[in-house]
């Protein structure tokens, strides 16, 4: 069940420097609600790479566009969803970073790495919109 007084959202323009806003965001998060520090790095990582993409894929950095960022418990899972604006897209068919063809390529490993550092994410809204959720109470160590 959705703890509503714990519901907070950020909105921001698609300007990748306002990426700095999502880490004050994190901090907030985290200081209200006494989270542990031992799990700060994999939240911090993946909104960072989902806010990212947000802003550079989703919405094609039109400063016009939102990217809206919202937070809340969840049982004993901090839930954090990032939507943009844009078409959305099909994330089954992302290369993986992890065969030989694509380990040069400077691009690419954002979902990989959110894969591997949330307990659990997934994708909706034609792909707008990505969930992910990390267990405060048993935080995974990567």
């Amino acid at each position: 069940m959705v703890e509503e007084k714990s519901k907070k959202v950020l909105t921001i323009s698609s300007r990748i420097e306002n990426i700095k806003l999502v880490d004050s965001f994190i901090d907030e998060i985290f200081s209200e609600f006494q989270f542990s520090e031992q799990f700060y790095g994999n939240v911090l990582i993946s909104v960072h790479e989902a806010v990212s993409n947000a802003i550079q894929h989703g919405n094609k950095r039109n400063p016009d566009k939102k990217v809206k960022i919202t937070s809340y418990r969840e049982g004993e899972c901090l839930v954090i969803c990032v939507e943009d604006e844009g078409n959305g897209f099909d994330h089954t068919t992302l290369p993986d970073p992890t065969k030989d063809e694509n380990l040069e390529k400077p691009y690419g490993r954002g979902i990989f790495l959110i894969s591997n550092l949330t307990d659990k994410y997934e994708f909706s809204d034609n792909g707008r919109k990505i969930e992910m959720r990390f267990n405060y109470k048993n935080p995974k160590v990567v």
